[in-house]
């Protein structure tokens, strides 16, 4: 199960305690948001896409979408998802708990600016009921990034 890689991989780096567990969905943004009582775009979403035949994740505020004028500023080519039957497979966690943590060897990670205005935010932690939370100036010690990228736009 993903949410166990993912509790190995922060007990591995000594931060057992990042993964926040609930009983109801954490799906989306919006139940995210409910679940911890805070804004939606604290909630850092991870989208999973295809660049030049290869998975990545952009990781944005949950309150943004992808704009595909950025995108495809950014990396040449117009955004494509990931069929939800193929996410797993390639990143290595399933739709509604997709997290930038103990993904699949090889898969890129990029961190969108609409996350830098907040002091702390919350990525999903592998399955569809759980988060981790972290201070916006954590991210690069704790998610294995290429690097911050300006793609996303308000929903």
């Amino acid at each position: 199960m993903a949410i166990e890689k993912v509790k190995r991989h922060f007990e591995m780096i000594g931060e057992p305690e990042r993964v926040i567990e609930f009983e109801e969905s954490t799906a989306t943004s919006e139940l995210a948001a409910q679940a911890l009582n805070c804004e939606v775009g604290r909630i850092a979403k991870t989208i999973s896409l295809m660049v030049d035949g290869e998975p990545i994740l952009i990781l944005l505020a949950g309150d943004m979408k992808v704009d595909n004028k950025k995108f495809k500023a950014q990396f040449g080519t117009r955004p494509k998802m990931i069929p939800i039957d193929e996410v797993e497979g390639l990143i290595g966690h399933a739709v509604g708990g997709v997290c930038p943590f103990a993904v699949n060897d090889g898969v890129k990670i990029y961190l969108d600016d609409s996350l830098k205005r907040f002091d702390v935010v919350y990525p999903a932690a592998g399955n569809d009921k759980s988060c981790a939370r972290f201070a916006i100036d954590e991210l690069e010690k704790y998610i294995d990034t290429v690097g911050w990228v300006d793609v996303a736009k308000l929903k």
